[in-house]
Protein backbone atom coordinates (compact mmCIF):
# COMPACT_ATOMS: atom_id res chain seq x y z
CA UNK A 1 0.00 0.00 0.00
CA UNK A 2 2.90 2.68 0.70
CA UNK A 3 4.44 1.73 -2.47
CA UNK A 4 0.42 2.51 -4.45
CA UNK A 5 0.44 5.73 -2.59
CA UNK A 6 4.12 7.02 -3.25
CA UNK A 7 3.46 6.04 -6.80
CA UNK A 8 0.22 7.45 -7.11
CA UNK A 9 1.24 11.08 -5.54
CA UNK A 10 4.15 10.77 -7.98
CA UNK A 11 1.88 10.41 -10.93
CA UNK A 12 -0.49 12.82 -9.25
CA UNK A 13 2.90 15.64 -9.54
CA UNK A 14 3.33 14.74 -12.90
CA UNK A 15 0.15 15.60 -13.89
CA UNK A 16 -0.06 18.52 -12.35
CA UNK A 17 2.79 20.17 -13.99
CA UNK A 18 1.84 18.71 -17.70
CA UNK A 19 0.76 20.66 -20.23
CA UNK A 20 -1.95 19.58 -22.52
CA UNK A 21 0.59 20.00 -26.02
CA UNK A 22 3.89 21.43 -25.80
CA UNK A 23 3.76 25.03 -25.17
CA UNK A 24 6.13 26.79 -27.69
CA UNK A 25 7.37 31.18 -27.17
CA UNK A 26 8.99 33.66 -29.25
CA UNK A 27 12.40 34.04 -27.37
CA UNK A 28 14.43 37.18 -28.60
CA UNK A 29 13.39 35.77 -31.81
CA UNK A 30 14.24 32.08 -31.17
CA UNK A 31 11.64 29.76 -30.35
CA UNK A 32 11.37 28.16 -26.71
CA UNK A 33 9.77 25.06 -26.04
CA UNK A 34 8.16 23.76 -22.96
CA UNK A 35 6.76 20.50 -22.26
CA UNK A 36 5.45 20.77 -19.00
CA UNK A 37 4.57 23.93 -16.70
CA UNK A 38 7.84 24.63 -14.83
CA UNK A 39 8.37 23.92 -11.42
CA UNK A 40 11.29 26.18 -9.67
CA UNK A 41 11.66 29.15 -11.37
CA UNK A 42 14.41 31.59 -10.18
CA UNK A 43 13.61 35.65 -11.62
CA UNK A 44 15.79 38.22 -11.83
CA UNK A 45 15.67 42.20 -10.71
CA UNK A 46 12.16 43.58 -9.20
CA UNK A 47 10.30 44.40 -12.06
CA UNK A 48 10.45 40.88 -13.54
CA UNK A 49 9.61 39.29 -10.18
CA UNK A 50 6.62 41.41 -10.10
CA UNK A 51 5.74 39.95 -13.38
CA UNK A 52 5.71 37.28 -11.89
CA UNK A 53 3.82 38.17 -8.40
CA UNK A 54 1.06 39.34 -10.90
CA UNK A 55 0.18 35.88 -12.56
CA UNK A 56 0.45 34.21 -8.59
CA UNK A 57 3.59 32.62 -9.08
CA UNK A 58 5.39 32.38 -5.79
CA UNK A 59 4.73 28.97 -5.54
CA UNK A 60 6.66 28.31 -8.46
CA UNK A 61 9.78 30.69 -7.29
CA UNK A 62 12.82 29.01 -6.02
CA UNK A 63 14.56 32.26 -5.74
CA UNK A 64 15.07 36.24 -7.29
CA UNK A 65 17.96 37.66 -7.72
CA UNK A 66 19.55 41.26 -8.48
CA UNK A 67 16.94 43.07 -5.73
CA UNK A 68 19.06 43.73 -2.29
CA UNK A 69 22.56 44.92 -4.49
CA UNK A 70 20.70 47.81 -6.05
CA UNK A 71 17.26 48.93 -4.42
CA UNK A 72 15.65 49.43 -1.45
CA UNK A 73 12.17 47.52 -1.95
CA UNK A 74 8.46 48.56 -0.76
CA UNK A 75 6.71 46.61 1.43
CA UNK A 76 4.02 45.61 -1.30
CA UNK A 77 6.86 43.88 -3.28
CA UNK A 78 8.16 42.29 0.61
CA UNK A 79 4.83 40.56 1.55
CA UNK A 80 4.27 39.53 -2.47
CA UNK A 81 7.93 37.88 -1.97
CA UNK A 82 7.29 36.27 1.63
CA UNK A 83 10.10 33.78 1.71
CA UNK A 84 11.29 33.14 -1.16
CA UNK A 85 15.33 33.00 -0.83
CA UNK A 86 17.33 35.98 -2.48
CA UNK A 87 20.40 33.71 -4.03
CA UNK A 88 22.24 36.45 -5.33
CA UNK A 89 22.40 40.46 -4.36
CA UNK A 90 23.19 41.53 -8.07
CA UNK A 91 24.01 39.64 -11.17
CA UNK A 92 24.10 35.40 -10.13
CA UNK A 93 26.76 33.15 -10.76
CA UNK A 94 26.07 30.08 -12.61
CA UNK A 95 26.80 28.14 -9.51
CA UNK A 96 24.32 30.08 -7.85
CA UNK A 97 21.86 28.92 -10.33
CA UNK A 98 22.41 25.30 -10.49
CA UNK A 99 22.43 25.31 -6.53
CA UNK A 100 19.32 26.59 -6.40
CA UNK A 101 17.95 23.63 -8.87
CA UNK A 102 15.51 25.67 -10.73
CA UNK A 103 13.71 25.19 -14.16
CA UNK A 104 13.73 28.11 -15.48
CA UNK A 105 15.46 31.30 -15.35
CA UNK A 106 13.79 34.68 -16.39
CA UNK A 107 16.06 37.32 -17.20
CA UNK A 108 17.71 39.32 -19.82
CA UNK A 109 20.95 41.09 -21.54
CA UNK A 110 22.19 43.20 -19.19
CA UNK A 111 19.01 42.18 -16.34
CA UNK A 112 21.27 39.74 -15.00
CA UNK A 113 22.94 38.22 -17.99
CA UNK A 114 25.76 39.66 -19.90
CA UNK A 115 26.87 38.22 -23.62
CA UNK A 116 29.62 36.33 -23.64
CA UNK A 117 29.55 35.90 -19.46
CA UNK A 118 29.10 33.10 -17.03
CA UNK A 119 25.90 32.95 -16.80
CA UNK A 120 23.82 33.03 -20.61
CA UNK A 121 21.12 30.24 -22.25
CA UNK A 122 24.06 28.38 -23.68
CA UNK A 123 25.57 27.79 -20.36
CA UNK A 124 22.21 26.93 -18.39
CA UNK A 125 21.23 24.29 -20.98
CA UNK A 126 23.28 21.17 -20.05
CA UNK A 127 22.49 22.09 -16.30
CA UNK A 128 19.16 21.63 -17.44
CA UNK A 129 17.74 25.36 -17.10
CA UNK A 130 15.63 26.95 -19.61
CA UNK A 131 16.33 30.79 -19.90
CA UNK A 132 12.86 33.06 -20.55
CA UNK A 133 14.80 36.21 -22.02
CA UNK A 134 13.17 39.86 -21.07
CA UNK A 135 12.27 41.43 -24.61
CA UNK A 136 13.60 44.61 -23.72
CA UNK A 137 16.98 43.35 -23.78
CA UNK A 138 17.27 41.45 -27.22
CA UNK A 139 18.33 44.49 -28.78
CA UNK A 140 21.80 43.32 -27.49
CA UNK A 141 21.94 40.95 -29.80
CA UNK A 142 19.39 41.61 -32.04
CA UNK A 143 19.63 45.53 -33.35
CA UNK A 144 16.79 44.52 -35.79
CA UNK A 145 14.34 45.23 -33.59
CA UNK A 146 11.35 47.89 -33.33
CA UNK A 147 11.66 50.70 -31.16
CA UNK A 148 10.12 50.72 -27.55
CA UNK A 149 6.19 50.49 -26.97
CA UNK A 150 3.95 49.03 -24.32
CA UNK A 151 4.19 45.69 -25.88
CA UNK A 152 7.36 45.02 -24.71
CA UNK A 153 5.31 44.60 -21.29
CA UNK A 154 2.17 43.04 -23.07
CA UNK A 155 3.84 40.48 -24.64
CA UNK A 156 5.85 39.32 -21.91
CA UNK A 157 3.43 39.07 -19.43
CA UNK A 158 1.17 37.26 -22.37
CA UNK A 159 4.47 34.90 -22.70
CA UNK A 160 4.55 33.87 -19.08
CA UNK A 161 0.57 33.25 -18.92
CA UNK A 162 0.86 30.63 -21.73
CA UNK A 163 4.39 28.82 -20.19
CA UNK A 164 2.37 28.43 -16.64
CA UNK A 165 -0.68 27.64 -18.07
CA UNK A 166 -2.43 31.10 -16.68
CA UNK A 167 -3.56 32.33 -19.81
CA UNK A 168 -6.77 33.69 -19.11
CA UNK A 169 -5.51 35.81 -15.92
CA UNK A 170 -2.72 37.39 -18.07
CA UNK A 171 -5.27 38.38 -20.67
CA UNK A 172 -6.92 39.67 -17.98
CA UNK A 173 -4.13 41.92 -16.99
CA UNK A 174 -2.80 43.19 -20.16
CA UNK A 175 -6.72 44.12 -21.34
CA UNK A 176 -6.99 46.04 -18.16
CA UNK A 177 -3.75 47.72 -18.34
CA UNK A 178 -4.55 49.06 -22.35
CA UNK A 179 -7.67 50.20 -20.99
CA UNK A 180 -6.05 52.08 -18.76
CA UNK A 181 -3.51 53.40 -21.15
CA UNK A 182 -6.30 54.72 -23.65
CA UNK A 183 -8.46 56.39 -20.84
CA UNK A 184 -5.08 58.49 -20.03
CA UNK A 185 -4.34 58.81 -23.75
CA UNK A 186 -8.44 60.16 -24.04
CA UNK A 187 -7.64 62.97 -21.49
CA UNK A 188 -4.77 63.65 -22.74
CA UNK A 189 -6.00 64.37 -26.28
CA UNK A 190 -3.74 65.60 -29.21
CA UNK A 191 -2.01 68.55 -27.83
CA UNK A 192 1.74 68.98 -28.29
CA UNK A 193 3.97 67.28 -26.57
CA UNK A 194 6.19 68.30 -23.82
CA UNK A 195 10.29 67.43 -24.25
CA UNK A 196 11.03 65.00 -21.43
CA UNK A 197 14.25 64.06 -20.51
CA UNK A 198 14.93 60.83 -18.37
CA UNK A 199 18.04 60.74 -15.85
CA UNK A 200 19.20 57.77 -14.73
CA UNK A 201 22.90 58.55 -13.27
CA UNK A 202 26.38 59.42 -14.16
CA UNK A 203 28.25 63.02 -13.70
CA UNK A 204 30.45 63.39 -16.64
CA UNK A 205 28.15 62.02 -18.56
CA UNK A 206 24.44 61.17 -18.39
CA UNK A 207 23.27 57.60 -18.54
CA UNK A 208 19.54 57.56 -20.41
CA UNK A 209 17.09 55.85 -22.14
CA UNK A 210 16.99 55.46 -25.77
CA UNK A 211 15.14 54.00 -28.80
CA UNK A 212 14.52 50.63 -27.33
CA UNK A 213 13.94 51.07 -23.69
CA UNK A 214 10.56 51.36 -22.15
CA UNK A 215 10.49 54.57 -20.93
CA UNK A 216 10.38 56.09 -24.09
CA UNK A 217 6.69 54.05 -24.70
CA UNK A 218 6.13 55.59 -21.32
CA UNK A 219 6.92 58.49 -22.22
CA UNK A 220 4.90 58.85 -25.41
CA UNK A 221 2.35 57.32 -23.47
CA UNK A 222 1.68 60.01 -20.92
CA UNK A 223 1.91 63.02 -23.64
CA UNK A 224 5.71 63.64 -24.09
CA UNK A 225 8.45 63.10 -25.87
CA UNK A 226 11.65 60.99 -25.33
CA UNK A 227 14.91 63.56 -26.14
CA UNK A 228 16.81 60.68 -26.83
CA UNK A 229 14.91 58.60 -28.07
CA UNK A 230 16.97 58.98 -31.26
CA UNK A 231 19.80 57.00 -29.54
CA UNK A 232 20.16 53.58 -31.04
CA UNK A 233 20.41 51.39 -28.36
CA UNK A 234 17.84 50.43 -24.75
CA UNK A 235 19.92 52.39 -22.35
CA UNK A 236 23.20 54.11 -22.42
CA UNK A 237 24.77 57.41 -22.36
CA UNK A 238 24.96 60.74 -24.10
CA UNK A 239 26.37 64.32 -23.64
CA UNK A 240 25.63 67.38 -21.64
CA UNK A 241 25.74 69.60 -24.26
CA UNK A 242 23.44 67.05 -26.13
CA UNK A 243 20.81 67.11 -23.76
CA UNK A 244 20.81 70.91 -22.87
CA UNK A 245 20.62 72.03 -26.61
CA UNK A 246 16.90 69.76 -26.68
CA UNK A 247 16.04 72.29 -23.99
CA UNK A 248 14.14 69.77 -21.77
CA UNK A 249 10.60 71.04 -20.28
CA UNK A 250 10.55 67.98 -17.60
CA UNK A 251 12.68 65.33 -16.33
CA UNK A 252 12.17 61.79 -15.18
CA UNK A 253 14.73 61.20 -12.16
CA UNK A 254 15.31 57.10 -11.50
CA UNK A 255 15.14 56.93 -7.88
CA UNK A 256 17.05 54.50 -6.82
CA UNK A 257 17.17 55.15 -3.14
CA UNK A 258 13.09 55.85 -2.15
CA UNK A 259 13.36 59.76 -2.45
CA UNK A 260 16.71 60.42 -2.13
CA UNK A 261 17.94 58.90 -5.13
CA UNK A 262 16.16 61.65 -7.34
CA UNK A 263 16.07 64.64 -5.13
CA UNK A 264 20.54 64.66 -5.40
CA UNK A 265 20.65 63.82 -8.94
CA UNK A 266 18.25 66.93 -9.15
CA UNK A 267 20.38 69.41 -6.61
CA UNK A 268 23.26 67.98 -9.58
CA UNK A 269 21.20 69.40 -12.50
CA UNK A 270 20.51 73.02 -10.37
CA UNK A 271 24.33 73.48 -10.39
CA UNK A 272 25.33 71.78 -13.94
CA UNK A 273 26.97 74.73 -16.43
CA UNK A 274 24.84 73.64 -18.90
CA UNK A 275 21.94 71.85 -17.62
CA UNK A 276 21.25 74.47 -14.97
CA UNK A 277 19.85 76.80 -17.73
CA UNK A 278 17.41 74.37 -19.16
CA UNK A 279 13.58 74.77 -18.87
CA UNK A 280 13.03 72.02 -16.93
CA UNK A 281 15.44 72.85 -14.36
CA UNK A 282 15.05 76.41 -14.31
CA UNK A 283 11.28 75.53 -13.56
CA UNK A 284 12.28 72.54 -11.67
CA UNK A 285 9.57 70.37 -13.45
CA UNK A 286 9.90 66.70 -12.76
CA UNK A 287 8.75 63.83 -11.32
CA UNK A 288 10.84 60.61 -9.39
CA UNK A 289 10.30 57.35 -10.33
CA UNK A 290 11.76 53.78 -9.17
CA UNK A 291 13.27 51.45 -11.33
CA UNK A 292 10.51 48.85 -11.16
CA UNK A 293 8.43 52.12 -12.66
CA UNK A 294 10.80 52.51 -15.37
CA UNK A 295 11.79 48.61 -16.64
CA UNK A 296 9.03 46.07 -18.10
CA UNK A 297 6.57 45.59 -15.40
CA UNK A 298 3.55 46.18 -14.05
CA UNK A 299 4.53 49.72 -11.89
CA UNK A 300 4.77 51.03 -15.64
CA UNK A 301 0.82 51.54 -15.91
CA UNK A 302 0.52 52.95 -12.70
CA UNK A 303 3.81 55.27 -13.57
CA UNK A 304 2.44 56.29 -16.96
CA UNK A 305 -0.67 57.66 -14.88
CA UNK A 306 1.83 59.46 -12.53
CA UNK A 307 3.41 61.10 -15.46
CA UNK A 308 0.54 61.89 -17.68
CA UNK A 309 -0.82 63.71 -14.50
CA UNK A 310 2.70 65.75 -13.66
CA UNK A 311 3.01 66.59 -17.48
CA UNK A 312 -0.40 67.94 -18.48
CA UNK A 313 -2.35 68.45 -14.89
CA UNK A 314 -4.61 70.39 -16.27
CA UNK A 315 -6.35 67.30 -18.27
CA UNK A 316 -6.86 65.59 -14.69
Amino acid sequence: MRRFLVSLTALLTTVAGAVADPVTVDNCGTPLTFESVPQRMVVQDINMSEMAFALGLQDRMVGVSGISGWYKTSPAFDEKRGDIPEIAPKYPTLENLVAAAPDLFFAGWYYGMKPGGEVTPDTLAPHGIKTLILTESCVHLDKDRPAASLDLLYDDMLRLGRIFDKEVAAQTLVDGWKAKVAEISGRIGDGAPLRVFLYDSGEDKPFTAGKYAMPTAMISSAGGTNITGDMDTSWGTTSWETVAAADPEFLILLDYQNGAGGDALFRFLKIHPVMQHTSAVKNERFIKLRYEELTPGPANIAAIDKLARALHPDAF
